[in-house]
């Protein structure tokens, strides 16, 4: 029923580009998605601890019905600033909606917490987010690189570095659903601390390894691991340290309403991959975005099956940013690569 689009990536859904840029020193970045047209957006927060913009036009009650890209940021509140770079990008093309004779970008926004990460943060007056973001719209292509790229360049897990991750769908339909995510949860995307994907049971190939579940299940594998408890020996939760942040994207044609059940069902994915999730300390979020490019209306067996590809190409996301993971210079956590059962 599942297998992956020729790139694996959420650019497989026609309509989409996706540009990174990041700061080695600053071991932060910025992800920008753009709409070659104005795509049907919505959005679903699970997470106690968000930091966001544009969400509130996003909800099906409200006026605009499309957005022209979305950004994931690192730089917790920070980050914001980076749709501001991106929308600059935008309309110096002369894209935006039209109001009283202005085109204004509809660009909403989400962050992670990856402040505290080992990397130089001492910016002066400006961060450079902005700048990031206008980076990121101007790289924007079809291929681009995952694990320690973009808004995932300063991201870490429980006990291992996140990273940036992407996947995608082809359904026997025609449709195509893609998967971006920038993985900074406070829990572990790892069986316990093995190399096993919890998401292990929907990897197409061997995407992140093809190592499936351990056997027999190791002791610690109810065990919640935390990001910093480990390392700092107790050490309490900060609110807003953490957060997985998401963008599921589809070329069926999807009413408002229906993209925000498509980022509703995106989360499942968060729950099959991440151990715990949705947690006060997390902003988990996830944007959803349909092109329409396949001119596909779905019925209703057939949107079942769009929704449950939502949760299963969001788990391979998520593991394939941590799986992608590369070293740098003052980590905090090392790479699952470095990692052995």
């Amino acid at each position: 029923m599942f297998r992956t689009g020729p790139r694996n990536l959420i650019t497989d859904v026609a309509g989409l580009h996706v540009g990174n840029a990041a700061d080695a020193r600053l071991k932060s970045g910025v992800t920008a998605v753009l709409c070659d047209q104005a795509a049907v957006a919505g959005v679903q927060i699970l997470g106690g601890a968000p930091g966001t913009r544009e969400t509130d036009l996003l909800e099906p009650h409200n006026s605009v019905e499309t957005v022209h890209a979305v950004v994931l940021s690192g730089g917790s509140a920070f980050g914001l600033d980076a749709a501001s770079g991106v929308q600059a990008a935008l309309r110096e093309r002369g894209i935006g909606f039209e109001v009283g004779g202005f085109r204004v970008p509809i660009v909403p926004a989400a962050i992670l917490f990856d402040l505290r990460n080992g990397g130089d943060k001492d910016w002066g007056r400006y961060p450079p987010y902005r700048d990031l973001g206008y980076e990121a719209a101007q790289a924007a292509t079809a291929d681009f690189q995952i694990g320690t790229a973009g808004a995932g360049t300063g991201a870490l897990t429980a006990g291992l570095k996140g990273g940036l991750g992407s996947a995608s769908t082809r359904l026997d339909n025609g449709v195509t659903i893609g998967a971006l995510a920038a993985v900074n949860p406070t829990g572990s995307v790892t069986v316990g601390r093995t190399r096993h994907f919890w998401a292990a049971p929907f990897e197409i190939g061997e995407e992140f390894g093809g190592f499936g579940y351990p056997t027999p299940m190791p002791d610690d594998a109810k065990r919640i691991l935390l990001k910093y408890r480990d390392k700092h020996s107790g050490m309490q939760m900060e609110t807003g340290g953490n957060t997985t942040i998401a963008v599921i994207a589809t070329d069926a044609v999807l009413t408002k309403a229906a993209a925000k059940r498509l980022a509703m069902a995106a989360h499942d994915g968060f729950v099959r991959a991440i151990w715990p999730t949705h947690t006060p300390a997390d902003g988990d979020l996830v944007f959803a975005l349909a092109t329409g490019r396949s001119g596909i209306q779905l019925e209703a067996d057939a949107a079942i099956d769009l929704y449950a590809a939502a949760g299963a190409t969001m788990a391979r996301a998520i593991s394939r940013g941590v799986f992608a993971a590369t070293p740098a210079e003052n980590d905090l956590f090392p790479v699952w690569s470095s990692r052995a059962d």
